[in-house]
């Protein structure tokens, strides 16, 4: 005959008691530590905007003074704003010629490497062939490659070429010198970039050329923008390369206008006009930061942020 066991009424009572947690949200640590930090930060970040802000600004109210003003009171604002040490500098310091022949070397480089390097990167990016890994860090390579070992048999390339002290041979150096950067930011960009678009143009029996200019390269815009800036900033302020490729007096460039303007200058005891070059020199640059400054950023966390 079975039986069941049947529990004892007190088992219940000789059960463990369950307590009841509370399960609510954790108080947040003490952050002291975070608003230390962050003083910190913003401290040193106002310290960084002032040591670059504030020489700039003294260059350029010391552009608007004279030579008398300059050496006896520095830190003061200009009684008259001397506007004729910008037409001098301009003028007399042949800054008009240095400043027109940079902007031809710089414009048609420009135009030359985001062409090329676009191009090149839409390539390795998005097809795959033999050698298309060795091509690629080829130009990888290229950035690791110190441009100052380059100097001497580039040099001889170019006078063999007849390029040595030409704007196009200038234009030519300009382009390979910022390839290796503008293919390596190019190719992370451009696979970054949905390939359904492109299956799509193809289908519609768009070639690869007119897929490549009419979809994809305005897809790129904004890699497109930042790649531009920083090949500018880098061409508009190179100097070692024209020095020893470019020595024409007529098709010296800013940089080496400076550098002859401060030489003479200072000799002739024209500090206002040297101050007032410089500020011509340095304007452009400025200028395309500013007016640029979010499609620099916003090209730069693009491919984060796809």
């Amino acid at each position: 005959m079975k039986t069941t066991d049947i529990p004892p009424a007190d088992a219940a009572e000789q059960r463990p008691a369950v307590t009841k947690t509370n399960s609510g949200p954790v108080p947040p640590a003490k952050s002291s530590e975070g608003r230390t930090l962050n003083v910190f930060s913003h401290g040193m970040l106002i310290l960084w905007a002032f040591m670059v802000v504030l020489p700039l600004l003294w260059a350029v109210m010391t552009s608007f003074k004279d030579d008398k003003s300059i050496f006896s009171s520095p830190w003061a604002l200009p009684d008259t704003l001397h506007f004729e040490n910008w037409s001098r500098a301009w003028t007399e310091a042949h800054m008009s010629d240095y400043f027109l022949n940079t902007l031809i070397v710089v414009g048609c480089s420009l135009i030359g490497t985001m062409l090329l390097g676009s191009m090149a990167a839409y390539v390795l990016a998005r097809f795959e062939f033999v050698g298309n890994r060795f091509i690629y860090f080829l130009f990888i390579g290229g950035m690791s490659f110190p441009i100052i070992l380059a100097l001497v048999p580039l040099f001889y390339v170019m006078q063999n070429m007849a390029l040595l002290n030409t704007l196009p041979g200038l234009i030519l150096v300009y382009i390979a010198y910022s390839l290796p950067f503008t293919v390596f930011f190019m190719t992370s960009f451009f696979r970054t970039l949905p390939s359904s678009v492109a299956e799509a143009a193809f289908v519609d029996g768009a070639s690869h050329t007119r897929t490549f200019f009419q979809i994809m390269l305005p897809m790129a815009k904004p890699g497109l923008i930042s790649i531009t800036i920083f090949n500018f900033l880098g061409q508009w302020n190179q100097y070692m390369l024209p020095t020893v490729l470019n020595n024409e007096p007529e098709n010296k460039v800013l940089t080496q206008g400076l550098v002859q303007l401060a030489v003479s200058q200072g000799y002739k005891g024209d500090w206002s006009g040297l101050f007032a070059g410089l500020v011509m020199a340095m304007l452009p640059v400025l200028g395309a930061y500013v007016v640029f400054q979010r499609q620099v950023v916003a090209g730069l966390t693009a491919g984060a942020l796809k």
